[in-house]
């Protein structure tokens, strides 16, 4: 991706985010459409499946047994940080390659479930990690992924610009 800065920052990196909606709704699409609920395809037995499961609430099911109002905060939260997101990446100078994507990764996620929930009034999650029948983490979806892979990325920014005094570069 060249580099976009001057008057809109590097909003050029927003294909990234737009790629992250796309892939999330396209596979909540599919395994909301292949599988039932709860029932779980062994991708590698003891450790990964596939499975259909919807959440109310927030990450690890946060408040999903209230009585609905949840979904309109999480909704709006989710519109609130994205929003923010968006000015952020506006922002970011040509040399903030690598913060510029850990923000689309973490909109397109954002993205993502904002729509499920609005929509559907939960959001879809089919990613299934467990070790035997002995622990489980969780169900979560593409977009969960995003969000925790830019997240990670902007922690190791800041890390990096503790460390040094300035921001990880291209």
């Amino acid at each position: 991706m060249p580099n976009v800065a001057g008057r809109f920052g590097r909003l050029g990196w927003l294909w990234l985010s737009v790629l992250v909606l796309v892939i999330d709704q396209a596979s909540k699409y599919y395994f909301e459409s292949s599988l039932t609920m709860y029932q779980q395809i062994v991708v590698i037995p003891d450790y990964f499946s596939w499975t259909l499961a919807y959440n109310t609430g927030a990450a690890f099911s946060f408040l999903a047994d209230s009585s609905g109002w949840q979904r309109w905060l999480f909704a709006l939260i989710a519109v609130v940080v994205s929003g923010v997101l968006v000015v952020w990446l506006k922002r970011l100078g040509r040399d903030e390659t690598w913060l510029a994507v850990a923000l689309a990764l973490v909109l397109g996620g954002a993205l993502g479930n904002l729509y499920d929930r609005i929509a559907l009034g939960h959001v879809i999650d089919f990613i299934l990690v467990h070790w035997q029948n002995r622990w489980y983490f969780p169900a979560f979806n593409f977009a969960d992924s995003a969000i925790t892979v830019g997240a990670v990325m902007l922690a190791l920014d800041m890390f990096k610009s503790k460390k040094t005094g300035e921001a990880v570069h291209d």
